[in-house]
């Protein structure tokens, strides 16, 4: 015998169905969609595409770095050239193949054994999830890309956070791979949203992985707009968008260090929201609580993803904020150390507790404004750059973390 609520979900889903969607094609606001037009990327496009090209000939191309802040249109471009490249090698018959990894994907490149099974599988090894000796991973890669003669471009996207898990040997290793290879040769795209990763390389690695270095500047509000304009027509049906929205969601998004990223998440979800309230149009209301919902989760996202250090500091500005008080970085440490205590932890000096308090504000958690007590040294006033609607929300999720 079925339930009411059964019943009721049922006449929901029905209703559902009969409803007229706004969207003809949501996939054209995902990350992972490459469009045909790429607009105020023509540069970069070509400037990778000359970079490439000699592997059509079955040369190696040099390895390219690229760089820039998030949703400035590294990944896309790379593989827009990449699937453009792919094309013309099937039409030439030209032995090109193109692997593309997220090093960012857990379960992919959380480690350095990891990486190399999942590289080996790609090219038809049967690599164990665990158990070999590292060695002899690479031992099954070299084996598996060596069966015939072949061109391989390896991108790997968000490749800073491979580092940051494994270290850059890494990356030396696989540079270093074409010395022992004789019927292949493999080229390198690595993309990083971090400016000054690079920097921070082995000398080695960074001359053998940033043969060519390209930067992708953010967008400005105009490029955003045109960028909008085109995608929006191919994923909602026509006259869906009221007037205003686009140039609303451009200006959110360029606030943001010209994220077009961010500007094709935040009118996807204002469709959501429109749809949702069985509206026939997507308005600026809609925007504003898209942006408000988006911002909302980003924030739980990189809370839930940050260090236990680093959730311990928020944890205990957090509850300071509590007490409608200014806050200093001083009264913080005080609250950490009892924090970490409860935790088992041990505590950090009160400078690096000032640098997580500095990161926390890079990433737009907090505001930690600098000021100088003359004799006394310098530290932070912090205040929240959140809703305190946020706050409660943020703090439980942060005490299931920490178990507190």
């Amino acid at each position: 015998m079925k339930k009411k609520s059964d019943k009721k979900l049922s006449g929901f889903f029905e209703s559902y169905m009969k409803k007229e969607p706004l969207f003809v094609n949501k996939k054209a606001l995902q990350v992972n969609y490459t469009p045909d037009d790429i607009p105020h990327r023509e540069e970069q496009i070509d400037h990778i595409a000359s970079i490439l090209a000699p592997a059509l000939r079955m040369e190696k191309p040099s390895n390219i770095f690229c760089y820039g802040r998030t949703g400035t249109g590294k990944t896309v471009v790379s593989r827009y050239v990449s699937e453009q490249l792919m094309e013309t090698a099937k039409k030439k018959k030209v032995p090109l193949e193109i692997i593309y990894l997220n090093c960012k994907m857990k379960k992919v490149a959380d480690t350095e054994y990891r990486l190399m099974a999942q590289l080996a599988n790609s090219f038809g090894a049967k690599v164990p999830v665990t158990g070999l000796p590292t060695d002899e991973i690479y031992k099954l890669f070299i084996e598996a890309v060596e069966n015939k003669n072949r061109m391989i471009v390896l991108i790997l996207d968000e490749i800073d956070q491979l580092v940051h898990k494994i270290g850059d040997s890494i990356l030396y290793n696989l540079t270093r791979i074409n010395s022992e290879l004789k019927n292949t040769e493999i080229s390198f795209i690595g993309i990083s949203n971090d400016l000054i990763f690079v920097d921070n390389l082995d000398p080695r690695v960074k001359s053998s992985l940033s043969e060519e270095e390209l930067v992708f500047p953010p967008y400005n509000a105009m490029q955003l707009q045109d960028i909008l304009k085109k995608r929006v027509k191919l994923a909602f049906k026509r006259g869906i968008i009221e007037s205003g929205v686009i140039e609303k969601c451009a200006a959110y998004a360029a606030r943001e260090h010209g994220d077009a990223r961010r500007a094709l998440e935040l009118i996807r979800v204002a469709g959501e929201v429109a749809e949702r309230n069985n509206k026939l149009k997507v308005g600026i209301k809609h925007l504003d609580e898209a942006e408000e919902k988006v911002e909302r989760d980003r924030v739980v996202d990189i809370v839930k993803t940050q260090p236990k250090q680093g959730q311990i500091v928020l944890y205990s500005i957090f509850n300071l904020n509590m007490q409608d008080k200014t806050l200093f970085t001083g009264d913080a440490y005080g609250v950490y150390q009892n924090n970490c205590k409860s935790c088992g932890l041990k505590p950090l000096t009160q400078r690096r507790v000032s640098d997580i308090i500095a990161e926390l504000d890079m990433l737009g958690i907090i505001n930690a404004r600098v000021i100088s007590k003359g004799r006394y040294g310098r530290t932070r006033e912090i205040s929240l750059a959140i809703p305190n609607s946020s706050v409660e929300e943020l703090k439980e999720t942060l005490e299931a973390s920490l178990g507190l």
